[in-house]
């Protein structure tokens, strides 16, 4: 469960603002987005390999 505390008088739209804060950090919203489709374990090996080759060609581009 999420608290914000709040001093006195401070404005309602900063205490949405922490609690969106609060919420993003959980990873609440990434993980629900992750679960609404299954991915097989080999799609998700195939992908990151295919990452990792991007992400090397890009490395030695710049050298």
């Amino acid at each position: 469960m999420i608290v914000v505390q709040l001093k006195e008088g401070e404005n309602i739209e900063r205490a949405l603002k922490k609690f969106k804060r609060k919420y993003e950090k959980t990873g609440v919203v990434k993980e629900l987005r992750s679960r609404q489709a299954y991915t097989k374990p080999s799609v998700k090996k195939r992908k990151s390999k295919q990452h990792a080759i991007y992400v090397q060609q890009i490395q030695q581009n710049e050298e």
